[in-house]
């Protein structure tokens, strides 16, 4: 399986600009105001128009780029809009139908079957579930259409206002900075009341148990199956995750991170800390590397070596420490290119601990949504590739002292596989340790946190825990008795 090269790695991060919510709005926004006024580009008065109307819209970018309107908060975002609409009653329909017309061209054909056929062979009929797919979305994407089309359309009325209006009063200005005024009070206030569904911050670093100056283990294996939900893993057929489960310990309520997209997930799992700390907020990364140690760095400090097999965006992250795999391929061979990949490392490089993303799952739920058959058979895959790693690895002596990890980083809600905001199917994710050392047939109902992870491999592995990990360590999955060896 190709690495992924530096066209790709460029090629991700620019297109998380129009993926993600955030960069998305203002590109966007921008684009239909250019493409609009191309036919007024021999006015005399067009540049200072343009760049009026594009000063004007400024305040609402900022307030925008502050709030993230999740869930059914977004219902609020028509609430400027009607006022707007009270306020001014200005409305051009060409621009706002021709803006209307452009999203669901970008999100259903080019996102949704161009961009899905190219990279993952997706059928070039798929717009015709892409657009239901579309219009259920509740991610923080830009395919989240009741997120974006209120927020353009508000927009790029603003601009238009502004645009066409020549002359305007310090009335007319007190007013329109009134309504920006007002708009942020009311963001504020929403959110202050109704966003109340973050996971709950640990407030210390990691301190349940003392660091371990002797490995428990000699390996750690960690299988994430990227966007795996919990309750469609539960009705897919899978016997040999099935059976890690229950002779090993399964967390029942193993909660991912806010926001739960995959560049932040891994992040937090592997430094052990929330975003605010480790500085990734999106899988827009706007500064390449996380600000704390991660589980790679603790291993170092002992003369281990961690091995992260991941798509390229994970780069971002951790540098070099991730081997990539390039996820332009098929989406009915990548993971099984992935699983020997993985193999290729293990015989070449034999790390101490290795971690595989597998991601068809995620793929299938992105393009093809997650209450769809589709979806269940690619975790049905993974469920068969994954017990065939697990049987290599141990035909190949790999697996003496060993703890295996199988977790998702986040779930999908419906839609275009949406996460991020922590939907229904979003929040709560598969998450099970098996092995010589884990105690057997064990179901922990507790609450716990994915942040768990680095600590929890740190003290297998008998290295220090990363400088900023919160999460505490795993403890009730470890057997006592080998604790105390």
């Amino acid at each position: 399986m190709k690495k992924a090269s530096k066209f790709e790695k460029t090629a991700a991060r620019c297109w998380n600009l129009l993926n993600e919510g955030k960069p998305f709005t203002p590109i966007f926004t921008v684009g239909i105001m250019v493409i609009y006024s191309l036919s007024k580009l021999g006015d005399p008065s067009f540049l200072a128009n343009f760049s009026l109307g594009l000063l004007a819209i400024v305040p609402m970018l900022i307030i925008y780029y502050l709030f993230d309107y999740p869930l059914f908060l977004r219902n609020y975002l028509w609430i400027p809009f009607t006022a707007y609409l009270i306020i001014w009653n200005n409305v051009n329909l060409g621009l706002l139908l021709t803006a209307i017309g452009l999203y669901f061209f970008f999100t259903v054909f080019f996102w949704g079957t161009f961009y899905y056929h190219l990279r993952i062979g997706t059928s070039w009929l798929n717009f015709t579930r892409f657009w239901k797919l579309v219009l259920k979305n509740s991610d923080s994407t830009s395919g989240n259409a009741q997120e974006q089309l209120p927020k353009f359309l508000l927009l790029l009325s603003l601009w238009n206002l502004v645009n066409t209006e020549h002359e305007w009063s310090g009335r007319e200005l007190g007013i329109l900075f009134l309504f920006y005024a007002g708009v942020l009070l009311f963001s504020w206030i929403l959110h202050k009341n109704l966003f109340d569904w973050k996971p709950k911050i640990i407030p210390t670093y990691t301190s349940n148990v003392k660091e371990r100056d002797s490995a428990i283990n000699d390996k750690v294996i960690v299988m994430v199956i990227d966007g795996m939900r919990k309750e469609r893993f539960e009705e897919a057929n899978t016997p040999f995750l099935d059976f890690l489960r229950k002779n090993g310990t399964d967390y029942t309520r193993m909660e991912t991170v806010y926001p739960a997209r995959t560049v932040v997930c891994f992040s937090s799992m592997f430094t052990g800390t929330y975003p605010f700390e480790h500085g990734i907020k999106s899988n827009m990364v706007w500064k390449l590397g996380i600000k704390v140690e991660s589980v790679f760095d603790s291993l170092r400090k002992i003369g281990k070596k961690g091995s992260l097999l991941a798509v390229a965006h994970l780069v971002d992250s951790f540098g070099k420490d991730v081997e990539t795999y390039t996820a332009v391929m098929n989406n009915s061979i990548v993971d099984r290119s992935i699983i020997e990949r993985a193999k290729n490392i293990m015989d070449e490089q034999n790390p101490d601990l290795q971690i595989v993303q597998l991601i068809s799952t995620d793929q299938t739920g992105h393009s093809r949504g997650v209450l769809y058959d589709e979806y269940i058979q690619k975790i049905e895959e993974a469920d068969s590739l994954i017990e065939e790693y697990f049987n290599w690895l141990k035909e190949k002596g790999k697996l003496d002292n060993y703890t295996f990890i199988v977790c998702a980083d986040h779930g999908q809600a419906d839609g275009i596989g949406g996460h991020g905001h922590l939907d229904e199917g979003e929040r709560f994710v598969p998450f099970f340790m098996f092995g010589p050392a884990i105690a057997k047939g064990k179901s922990v109902e507790e609450k716990h946190s994915l942040v768990s992870m680095a600590s929890t491999i740190s003290y297998l592995l008998g290295a220090p825990f990363p400088d900023k990990s919160r999460g505490p360590v795993l403890i009730d999955a470890i057997r006592k008795e080998v604790i105390k060896e």
